[in-house]
């Protein structure tokens, strides 16, 4: 498990900023739909033109606008598979609608991030995701991302643990 005090690395390259900038995007892109119900690619449409701007003097897009819209498709496409493996993730007696609506949009997110991104090694996944929790809460709320990431991927990336798999978990 990664220790919740565990400091954020710091940026090697301008992808990585851009990226972080993707995934508070694609959480805030996620959260918008569920509260609003509004049609994706609207929402997708809104942020790549509205939100995820350009920098100064009309300089290249300061968010990685692929990985933007790849978050947020991806979670829409799997959310019925994402939110089960959160709610195997979830200690007993706490459900996925128990949870606040901004950590489950973070935590299918990171879901959609750890399985379908295996470009991105899990000890980032699960360092980007505590600590954007930490810049949306003050409470228990990061620690609790970090459990629940944690359970997940030692299921979903099994062998980048140096453990087996377990038989019966669906990958989507």
């Amino acid at each position: 498990m990664i220790e919740k005090d565990h400091p954020r690395p710091s940026p090697s390259s301008s992808g990585h900023l851009e990226r972080s900038a993707a995934r508070l995007a694609a959480l805030q892109a996620l959260y918008q739909l569920e509260i609003t119900g509004n049609a994706p690619d609207d929402v997708i449409e809104e942020f790549v033109e509205h939100r995820l701007g350009r920098g100064a003097d009309n300089a290249p897009p300061t968010h990685d606008q692929e990985f933007f819209a790849d978050l947020v498709r991806g979670v829409l496409k799997h959310q019925v598979e994402i939110d089960r493996s959160i709610a195997l993730s979830l200690a007993q007696g706490w459900t996925l609608a128990r949870i606040d609506s901004t950590l489950r949009a973070l935590l299918r997110a990171a879901s959609y991030e750890l399985v379908a991104r295996r470009d991105v090694p899990v000890k980032v996944v699960i360092d980007e995701y505590v600590e954007l929790a930490r810049d949306f809460f003050e409470g228990d709320e990061p620690g609790f991302v970090n459990a629940v990431l944690d359970r997940l991927a030692h299921r979903k990336r099994a062998a980048e643990f140096g453990e087996t798999p377990p038989d019966d978990e669906p990958q989507f």
